[in-house]
């Protein structure tokens, strides 16, 4: 019998395909009750062209599940942690809230729950992932724009995209090796 692989759970996004619905949003807010005024996902719109021919573009964000998280060495409790498959928690037994860790991140990708008292961000729907279901933001999306999966498996179709396609991560002059990929344009 085959040893089981650890998997190594990434994200593949593809912008151009995103029409600018938010259900992503709403899904997200629903599964993880999210308060309001805060995202753990959410999209940014931004104009391109040149005037008269402009157009409005949408690129989902969230946190990225950094390898080289700079919010976890910004916890002075430990309570930001990697997952052995990748994913970045937040253990809310450890966290004081002070805030470091939202300071520390260049994806603005978490809040502080005021009514917790904790910190907050995207888990990758971990509730949802560790019995075989994929994230609320996936399997909400009409456009098919978020792909999640195991890198690990060369049958995902996240190893696929990332296989025949360019891609590119936010920000890669930070250094902290996102795991969420955004497909080029052809």
């Amino acid at each position: 019998m085959a040893k089981n692989k650890k998997k190594n759970w990434v994200m593949v996004i593809e912008e151009d395909r995103c029409v600018g619905c938010y259900a992503c949003m709403v899904a997200c807010k629903a599964e993880n009750d999210v308060p309001d005024g805060v995202f753990r996902n959410w999209v940014v719109e931004y104009a391109k062209g040149k005037f008269p021919y402009l157009y409005v573009k949408f690129q989902p964000q969230q946190c990225n599940h950094c390898d080289n998280a700079p919010c976890i060495r910004a916890c002075p409790t430990g309570a930001s942690f990697k997952r052995e498959d990748g994913i970045v928690r937040i253990d809310e037994r450890r966290c004081i809230g002070c805030k470091l860790c939202i300071a520390a991140c260049p994806y603005d990708a978490r809040y502080l729950h005021r009514e917790k008292g904790v910190v907050n961000k995207c888990t990758f729907c971990v509730q949802r992932i560790d019995i075989g279901l994929e994230p609320a933001c996936v399997i909400t999306c009409v456009g098919r724009v978020r792909t999640f999966g195991d890198l690990n498996d060369k049958n995902s179709e996240v190893y696929k995209k990332l296989n025949s396609n360019e891609y590119y991560v936010l920000k890669p002059e930070m250094g902290t090796k996102p795991r969420v990929f955004y497909i080029k344009k052809k």
